[in-house]
């Protein structure tokens, strides 16, 4: 099965990462496509990505039309890493065979994560959006899965839809299409149990243009057969996004709000889900993804700590915590997330199916932080 995903971020990377042992290879975008800043924050080995380098690029992997290149989609190589595929201005061909792109040292190589031998580009191949939508639009026409992860705009419009409806609606090969949301379309409950069937009431700005992405994607489906899925994920938890490492950089905080209740989600876990999805669609289905056990958010900072023996911040009453706009919109709003249809009608067990089992997955050795 072929998979396009659209916004190569924290949460689908994990995805990306499970997805080609079922869906074969991947194409992925991202707003500049390349090497800078994919690799190692996604956990992506050089050997998974195939890179489509643009003039768009910072230094020092811009290739320089003065130094000999030439602007043609290539195979390029820095000295002894694997081969990247790109559509930059490509220097001279280096001795192990390929090309070089110019400026890229091997101090560079080393900072961005690139596995020191030649292995053959597979897995994963990058496309620049906005910067590449025609190669998009014969990708969405040879797809058989597509996942959304881009954010829409202030007025609820999605990007990949406005730019790409007419080609989804003649994309005759697609046989699933996800569309990342958020559980804050819900709005607030009070702490009460939500589930997929209780009408949306957002607060926030951000969760309105959530919902009106959503209507629009669903619209597509009812009008055109277009098979959409909704999820709308609670907040999202994995490595390197941990309470651990809030812990470690001296900015948790440990807020106490009487009554106030989240759900979470590890990033393995909506990557389980997502392929759970895949292979029995259902369109026009909406899943809240979502643990089994809302909880309180001060309940996490005290288990990491008790975890990693880090120092525990002390408590703060909510009244007095001085957040931002931002913090105070998500704090604002208190509900119990139900995942019982992930778990019924795809038949997914969770691997955390609480902070606690989540926690213990991430924890670090007892020293490994700075205190």
């Amino acid at each position: 099965m072929s998979l396009l995903v659209f916004g190569l971020g924290y949460t689908v990377g994990a995805f990306v990462r499970r997805a080609p042992e079922r869906t074969g290879p991947v194409i992925a975008t991202r707003r500049e496509a390349g090497p800078h800043g994919v690799l190692s924050p996604l956990g992506l080995s050089a050997s998974q990505v195939a890179v489509t380098v643009t003039s768009r690029l910072p230094s020092p992997f811009r290739g320089r039309a003065g130094d000999g290149g030439r602007a043609a989609e290539d195979t390029v190589v820095p000295t002894g890493t694997p081969p990247i595929r790109s559509s930059a201005s490509l220097g001279p061909p280096s001795p192990q065979g390929g090309r070089n792109i110019p400026g890229l040292t091997a101090q560079s190589v080393n900072a961005i994560g690139l596995r020191r031998e030649v292995a053959p580009v597979s897995g994963v191949l990058l496309r620049a959006f906005p910067g590449e939508e025609e190669r998009l639009s014969a990708d969405i026409a040879a797809a058989e899965a597509i996942l959304v992860s881009v954010p829409p705009d202030a007025e609820g419009r999605d990007p990949v839809l406005s730019r790409f409806a007419e080609d989804l609606r003649r994309a005759s090969k697609l046989r699933w299409l996800g569309y990342l949301s958020t559980v804050g379309v819900y709005g607030d409950h009070g702490g009460a149990w939500i589930d997929e069937a209780t009408e949306p009431a957002p607060v926030s700005r951000r969760s309105k243009a959530r919902l009106a992405a959503e209507r629009a994607w669903l619209a597509l489906a009812r009008e055109h057969g277009v098979p959409v899925h909704i999820f709308r994920l609670a907040g999202i938890y994995g490595p390197g996004r941990s309470a651990f490492d809030k812990l470690a950089a001296g900015t948790a905080r440990r807020i106490v709000k009487p009554g106030q209740i989240f759900n979470r989600i590890h990033v393995e876990d909506i990557a389980r889900i997502l392929l759970a999805s895949m292979e029995r669609p259902r369109p026009g289905a909406v899943y809240n993804v979502a643990d089994d056990e809302p909880s309180p958010p001060q309940d996490v900072i005290v288990e990491a700590a008790r975890l990693s023996g880090l120092p525990l911040p002390p408590e703060v009453a909510f009244a007095e915590a001085d957040l931002s706009p931002m913090a105070m919109s998500f704090w604002g709003e208190s509900k119990r997330v139900s995942n019982r249809l992930v778990h019924d009608e795809l038949g997914v067990e969770l691997a955390y199916p609480s902070y606690r089992e989540g926690l213990r997955a991430l924890t670090p050795p007892r020293g490994s932080w700075p205190a």
